[in-house]
């Protein structure tokens, strides 16, 4: 383990590289995040020796990062699953990703969109026949519910932000960042579509990082028949590594959007949505091929 500089012993930054100790630590943590939880599939998805792969695992479990949940006697086995504590640190990954996406990978353009072929255009593409995460979301009236609704399809749109315009204005130079324009014309898309989704067996569900308070006032002034739900904390981005952006001092969704099906396995991707209102018939043309099969 690293030791702490005891001059530093007052530094929240000296302090937290203490716990995590190297890159490792973060990837296990972020994998952990995104439903990778039992050894030897950590072992498997990271690469690492089962040696250094058991002693950051240990580590974190003494720190209160992680805890173990047994689910075989025999052998004695265990998932690694995040505390409390641990779940403080999706920003910490979130910010990580965002800074690694925009200044390392691409040019440092703040951007709510991607261009195809970029890292992040590859990494949501990749998320098609992947499970979703066994999370929930606070909807808008602050009941938690998990991203895609159980036993039917789910179309899952994920948006940068909408606001009520007699209660909330935009951030400063919303309008200035590319691909931010389009969250009401698609949520209102969606409400226009909202039968004839149902009438093919999906339901329909927003998510953006606003809070609770904020979706439900938009809910309300759009008429919207569908929820929306709060990714305020972070943990589906996290868990999925979606594409999103840092806007007045917020992490932000980038347009995307997932079909889910009643297991819960994302079958469709839309990123980037150039288009809000043409990408929803897009959607629902996609859907009923997949319901067809």
């Amino acid at each position: 383990m690293r030791r702490v500089d005891p001059q530093d012993v007052d530094c929240g930054i000296t302090q937290a590289l203490g716990v995590l100790t190297d890159w490792w630590t973060f990837l296990i943590v972020r994998d952990v995040a995104g439903g990778v939880t039992r050894f030897d599939a950590l072992q498997k998805e990271l690469g690492m020796s089962r040696r250094a792969l058991a002693e950051r695992l240990a580590a974190l479990v003494e720190h209160g990062v992680l805890h173990r949940r047994r689910y075989t006697d025999r052998p004695p086995r265990h998932d690694y699953l995040l505390t409390a504590k641990g779940e403080g640190l999706l920003p910490v990954l979130l910010s990580l990703q965002e800074w690694g996406d925009r200044y390392v990978l691409g040019d440092g353009s703040l951007t709510a969109t991607a261009a195809a072929g970029t890292a992040e255009h590859r990494r949501a593409h990749a998320l098609r026949g992947r499970a979703l995460p066994e999370i929930t979301l606070p909807r808008q009236d602050d009941v938690p519910v998990p991203p895609a609704e159980p036993g039917a399809w789910t179309v899952l749109f994920c948006f940068p932000g909408a606001f009520a315009p007699e209660s909330q204005g935009y951030p400063p130079h919303w309008a200035d960042i590319p691909g931010t324009r389009g969250c009401t014309l698609e949520a209102t898309t969606y409400a226009a579509r909202h039968e004839r989704f149902a009438r093919a067996g999906a339901r329909i569900r927003g998510v953006s990082t606003q809070r609770t308070d904020q979706l439900s006032a938009f809910a309300a002034h759009a008429g919207l028949p569908y929820e929306l739900l709060s990714d305020a904390d972070g943990r589906l981005a996290t868990a999925l590594r979606l594409p999103t952006f840092r806007a007045a001092g917020t992490d932000r969704l980038k347009r995307l959007t997932m079909l889910v099906d009643p297991a819960g396995t994302i079958r469709e991707i839309q990123f980037p949505v150039t288009d809000p209102a043409a990408s929803v018939d897009e959607m629902l043309t996609a859907l009923a091929g997949r319901v067809a099969k």
